[in-house]
This record gives C-alpha cells, structure tokens and sequence, in this order.
C-alpha cells in the first residue's frame, strides 16, 4: 500500500528546541534533553532526520511530533508489560519556560523520570532482514547465535530472537552476545532485558498484526531507577523499529529508508557533509511517518 498524501497542517520544521532561560544538557541526533530538577527529564523531538550517523541539513515536518505521539501511544499501550519512565505528553504539566511555549513543545515532548541507562540496546527481532540478514549470509549466526542453514530473507522466526547491541558514541552500533551483554550488565540484570524486551516485542506485534502491519524488528532501551527497571526512550516507532504490510510481497518499510535509497542514489560519500533533501524527498518521508503513526495508532490526526 502507498502512503497517502496528507492534508494535514505541516508547520515550520524545529530543528533546535533552545528557548531562553533553558538550553539542552544533551543532544542527539533527533531529541533534545533538558534537565528538569533533580530527577526529571524533557525529552524533545526536533524535525531533525538523520541517516548513516550524519543529520542531515533540512528536516521533515512533524517528524518530531509523529515520533513522540508514536512512543506515547505505546509506553500506555505497553503499561501492563513494563513500568517505564512517562510522567507526561501533556504541556500544562512541564516546568516554565517550556509550558508558555506550547507552539514549540506541544505534541513532540514528554516528561519522564530520570534513570540510569544500561549501557546496552535491547534489539528483539521477528524476522530475518536488514542487519541480520547480512550478518546470517556472512557467518550463518546473529549475534553469536547460530541458526539453521537455508534460511531466506524476511523469513519469520519461530520464536523472536533477541540481539542485544552496544552504544557507541559514534559509529554504528555492535551487535554481541548474550554472553557478553552479561560481562556488561551481569547475569541477573541481562536476562531480566532479555525478558522484558520478548514480552514487549511479543505485545506489540500482537497490536501491530491487528492493524494490519508485521513488527519486523525493533530496539528497546532500559534505565534504572531506585532498583526499578524501566522502559525509557523510544518505543516501537519507525525510527527504531521496522515494519511490513502484513499480507504483501512488497516489503515497505514505514521509515526513513526513504531518505537512505535517497542518499545512495545521489553519490553522497558518506564522508562530507550530507545534502539537502528535495522537497518532494521530505514530503515523501513525512508520508511514510504519518501512516505509520495512523496505522499504529488507529488516529487520524496528530495531538
């Protein structure tokens, strides 16, 4: 199925969420971080789209606010699978100066406890394709398990294999072991991931395959808080997460592989600095964002 084109309201792009009187503690490729006292969070989802560790110069409208509505939905879909670090989506609950700014804040921002975050990204995945499928083809293992010959690509797996990965400050990720993801974390706290990350992957693949979508693979992440662990972050949106039409050969994605086919096409060598995205480009991408989040969510319109 094409995405379809959207009526909806595509306001200026927000690339930088600094306002006056607050500045980000950090910032990533896509969100924005402020400190909020002592143990609360804002996380902010600009318009900033990034592709092979590089944001790109121009965003993609409302990607910020698809992004976070997205995770909102899922972290009080998910509220009987996992305790996670929500507070709140809603402005008239953030601190001054961000709850007079609700043209900047509103709808891509979420107040969350502050946790201690594992060290490693918890990847569930349901089927054989993208990294996996280059990493079986090479070594007949994922993630130093090894798994039957003759599998095929987008071939479903009997069960969800968990992959975990590690966090680089910069560069791609590394897949590794379970083994080795306990020398990190130890053995207690590592199966504990392991086993919330299959019983989340496992609840949000039953929703998504009752909207008609195939959860291929995703990556959680988790904090600690007073012992707690918590499901923190992202979840299951199309920038961490890969879905299908469920009951279709043709394997669209709902992300930003979009802008990647792009890239590729448009002899960028990865190396300086990346080019802007035509019009038609961004217009594209933001379809694909908004029907996934439509699907997902079973709404029409953004908050």
């Amino acid at each position: 199925m094409t995405p379809e084109r959207t009526g909806l309201r595509s306001p200026d792009v927000l690339l930088d969420a600094a306002v006056p009187g607050a500045a980000p503690a950090r910032r990533g490729k896509v969100r924005d971080i402020f400190e909020i006292g002592g143990d609360r969070l804002l996380i902010v989802a600009t318009d900033r789209i990034s592709a092979y560790d590089a944001v790109l110069p121009n965003g993609v409208p409302d990607k910020g606010r698809l992004l976070t509505q997205i995770s909102v939905f899922w972290f009080h879909h998910l509220a009987s699978v996992t305790p996670h670090h929500l507070l709140s989506a809603e402005v008239r609950d953030f601190p001054e100066p961000f709850r007079s700014r609700p043209d900047l804040f509103a709808g891509r921002s979420m107040l969350v406890r502050k946790t201690t975050p594992f060290p490693v990204e918890c990847v569930v995945r349901g089927f054989l394709a993208g990294s996996a499928w280059r990493e079986y083809r090479q070594t007949g293992e994922i993630a130093g398990e090894p798994l039957p010959r003759g599998l095929r690509e987008g071939e479903r797996f009997e069960t969800p294999l968990f992959t975990p990965a590690t966090k680089e400050e910069s560069g791609h990720d590394r897949n590794i072991s379970f083994d080795e993801m306990a020398e990190i974390l130890g053995g207690r706290t590592a199966e504990t991931l392991r086993e919330r990350s299959l019983a989340i992957f496992r609840a949000a693949a039953a929703h998504a395959a009752g909207r008609g979508l195939l959860l291929v693979d995703t990556k959680f992440e988790f904090g600690s808080r007073g012992g707690e662990v918590l499901l923190i972050d992202e979840v299951c949106t199309p920038d961490s997460s890969r879905y299908w039409e469920a009951g279709s050969e043709r394997r669209t994605s709902f992300d930003k592989q979009f802008v990647r086919d792009w890239l590729d096409a448009s002899g960028w060598d990865r190396e300086s600095p990346p080019p802007v995205l035509p019009p038609e480009v961004v217009e594209q991408t933001r379809a694909l964002y908004l029907h996934a989040y439509r699907r997902i969510t079973g709404r029409e319109e953004l908050a």
